[in-house]
């Protein structure tokens, strides 16, 4: 009986060192794929008999040991796409079942990955080297809200971004408190209409006296009126309002299409006007700053005019640019006309239990019931791992340590075999016992 159970525990040790070597080779061969988390071998021991008096050899199993906590090195990659997870969690991808006629659907079981090395493929979709696709957050292009409740692949389909017509204009200037010379000085911005086509808008300053301006609004490709009007504007004291010095304390009489705000301590000071370049009647509000503060429009000491800055919030129409990533998970999509647009965030998903995670083809995993539930939050909150932009991670695969494992295994393995020859060898004697 003891032979026979010398033979038989030898036999399930070469059953585990085969294992061993399956498990080893497995990691070897993807020693040097993206995301690819190292599984090791463990033994576990189980009895026939042992107590005080008796011990009768069992045998071994194995279990593999998954590393799916462990993270591998991150390196820089030159792809702006690719994205790493610094600690814990998971990219949440989906797994595609067909494509076909240019639409893909995808399997309804959640998947996750730690391979970030995602591009855009033909459909405009974001896509790891193992053809998991990206899912994220998507995000209200008006409103920029991440809707948090869905989670679906991210496919950029806003190859255009549409022309947004001029509604204001912003100006930072400070107007001489004694000018040089009566010549007006002037400003000029250039304002888009609801086609995106440019248009520019003159605005020309002329003192009065002292502390007291009118501004002149020109637009010449006004099709109706080009000179649009004029408004007053006054600083300090001078406003019989209560502001400080060089400040606009008061938006005086305004004539033609212009139209000013009463004062109101702290407020905007606004003049606006409507223009027409074609496409119909424009109202386009220059902002000054707000009533007795010095940003925006002032007036203080010199003799020349010093313009500080002057924008609008109008865009002409653009076409797609590339998509980048950021920090936080945002995937923007740029535009040549240097605008850029928030489609998806990405969230990383944290497991109780990572480790338990069903392995799937392709670096990837599902949720398994040891594993706990899914559970996905913004990069860097409630425990996830935080994103690194234009990096991946390697595989977390020790080749030293997987090479002193191989060995360990071989040599293992050619006791067990020597175990079986000498357990048959002593059978075989005993049998011969007989004759």
């Amino acid at each position: 009986m003891s032979l026979l159970g010398a033979m038989n525990t030898a036999i399930s040790g070469l059953n585990g060192q085969s294992a061993a070597f399956s498990n080893i080779s497995d990691n070897v061969a993807n020693s040097q794929t993206v995301g690819y988390k190292e599984v090791n071998t463990a033994f576990i021991d189980y009895l026939s008999v042992s107590n005080a008096t008796e011990n009768q050899s069992g045998s071994v199993v194995t279990i593999p040991e998954y590393q799916n906590n462990v993270q591998g090195t991150l390196s820089q990659t030159s792809d702006p796409l690719g994205m790493a997870i610094s600690g814990q969690g998971f990219f949440p991808v989906s797994v595609a079942t067909s494509t076909s006629g240019g639409q893909t659907t995808f399997s309804t079981t959640p998947a996750y990955t730690r391979a970030g090395d995602f591009q855009l493929n033909a459909q405009g979709y974001l896509v790891n080297s193992a053809g998991n696709y990206l899912n994220g957050w998507p995000v209200n292009s008006t409103t920029g809200v991440v809707n948090t409740n869905s989670l679906a692949p991210i496919q950029v389909t806003q190859t255009i971004y549409n022309p947004v017509p001029t509604s204001t204009i912003s100006l930072s200037a400070n107007l001489p408190a004694t000018p040089s010379s009566t010549t007006p000085v002037s400003s000029q911005v250039t304002v888009y209409d609801s086609l995106g086509t440019a248009h520019t808008v003159t605005l020309n300053w002329t003192q009065n006296a002292t502390n007291d301006w009118t501004v002149s609004i020109n637009a010449p490709d006004d099709v109706s009126t080009p000179a649009e009007g004029t408004a007053d504007v006054q600083f300090g004291s001078t406003s019989g309002n209560g502001v400080p010095a060089g400040t606009v304390g008061a938006l005086g009489t305004a004539t033609g299409n212009v139209s000013t705000t009463s004062y109101a301590a702290g407020s905007a000071a606004n003049i606006s006007f409507t223009a027409n370049f074609g496409q119909g009647p424009q109202q386009i509000t220059l902002n000054l700053g707000n009533f007795g503060a010095s940003t925006g429009l002032t007036q203080y000491a010199g003799s020349t005019y010093t313009l500080n800055g002057i924008s609008q919030d109008g865009v002409p129409p653009g076409s797609y640019s590339s998509i980048t990533a950021a920090a936080s998970g945002a995937i923007s999509v740029n535009y040549s006309n240097g605008q850029s647009r928030v489609v998806a965030q990405v969230p990383v998903v944290t497991f109780s239990s990572p480790d338990s995670l069903q392995s799937q083809n392709g670096q990837a995993y599902t949720a398994s019931s040891t594993s706990g539930n899914p559970i996905a939050n913004a990069a860097g909150s409630n425990g996830s791992g935080t994103l690194v932009v234009g990096s991946i991670e390697q595989s977390n695969v020790d080749i030293a340590q997987q090479f002193s494992a191989l060995i360990v295994a071989q040599e293992a393995y050619s006791a067990n075999t020597k175990v079986v020859t000498t357990a048959d060898q002593l059978m075989q004697s005993t049998i011969n016992m007989k004759q």
